[in-house]
Formats: C-alpha cells, sequence, structure tokens
C-alpha cells in the first residue's frame, strides 16, 4: 500500500537546491527529499527517546559491572569457552 503524499512549499538555501537539481534526476527529487526528511525524522525520534531512557540504567542494578564492561565481557566469553570446551 502506498502513502499518500501531499504537496508541501518549503524555503530552502539556493545551493542546495543547485545541487539536488545537479545529482538528482528531475523526475526523482521528491523521492530523494522524501527520503532525507525521513532519515532526518527518525534521528530527532531516536534522539528524543535517548533522552527520555537517560539514566533508566542504574549501576546498582548492576553490580557485576562495577569493575568495568571490559572484564565483564572477558570473563563472561572465558567462561562460555570453557563450558564449551568440557
Amino acid at each position: 500500500m502506498r502513502a499518500t503524499a501531499k504537496q508541501a512549499n518549503f524555503v530552502i538555501p539556493e545551493e542546495i537546491l543547485d545541487d539536488l537539481r545537479k545529482h538528482v534526476a528531475r523526475r526523482q527529487q521528491s523521492r530523494f527529499v522524501a527520503e532525507a526528511l525521513r532519515k532526518e525524522l527518525m534521528k530527532l525520534r531516536l534522539e528524543s527517546v535517548l533522552e527520555e531512557s537517560f539514566g533508566a540504567w542504574k549501576g546498582k542494578d548492576h553490580p557485576e559491572l562495577n569493575e568495568g564492561a571490559d572484564k565483564f565481557v572477558r570473563k563472561t566469553r572465558k567462561s562460555s569457552r570453557l563450558a564449551d570446551n568440557q
């Protein structure tokens, strides 16, 4: 199913418009701009989610990482290799 398209008018810097016209075929420009906007909006949504969830990870809930995540990972990998060899 294809999304409904609507026309929107934006003012953008002339050099960006020139680059768009130089590098993107005329019939592909709307799709190109829509995809660029989609990607940037996804980044904004991700930033928002990251800001909202900041602080959700509490060190007190993960004492196994007190010595550092790298040591925990090495220890976990080492113990899994030992288990695989038995």
